[in-house]
């Protein structure tokens, strides 16, 4: 009896472990171009300082995370502060590039965005031209793809 219990267990959890994995080669062209219209919708709503809009694309909780210019982990809280206090008070916006954009996504509900940028915008008097590196770390959620985690750095002009 407790080998028919110890076959059943284990066959039990090898169907399941192999029904767990991931197929890293498996292409999702649904979920990608939505993931790429969420990426316009962030555009789109600091273009027209839209910051609730904004805001509200973020799976904002205890397992949100932040990277901001080799700076320590930020959360939440700080990174909504910095949206609505930098991203917020943004009055023009004269250009913004995804450039090397590359989205991959993961079993159908998980996403991950890398990118550089070349953003020239205007924030009160003053003119700001950022070239940086990112990643966007994103989540289906019954309320479309929220984002998880965002890594942002400076984009070092000698690199290939």
């Amino acid at each position: 009896m407790k080998t028919k219990i110890f076959i059943a267990i284990v066959l039990l959890f090898g169907f399941s472990a192999a029904y767990c994995q991931i197929d890293l080669s498996k292409e999702y062209p649904q979920e990608k171009k939505e993931v790429k219209e969420a990426l316009k919708e962030i555009e789109e709503s600091i273009k027209n300082n839209e910051t609730d809009k904004l805001i509200s694309m973020h799976a904002y909780g205890p397992k949100f995370t932040e990277f901001q210019d080799g700076g320590k982990r930020q959360g939440s809280e700080e990174n909504e502060e910095f949206e609505r206090n930098f991203l917020g008070t943004i009055t023009e916006v004269e250009k913004w590039d995804w450039e090397d954009l590359e989205i991959h996504v993961y079993g159908g509900d998980v996403a991950n965005a890398t990118f550089h940028t070349n953003f020239k915008f205007v924030r009160g008097e003053e003119t700001y031209d950022f070239k940086m590196q990112g990643a966007l770390l994103f989540i289906k959620t019954s309320d479309g793809w929220k984002i998880t985690h965002e890594h942002m750095a400076p984009l070092a002009e000698n690199t290939p």
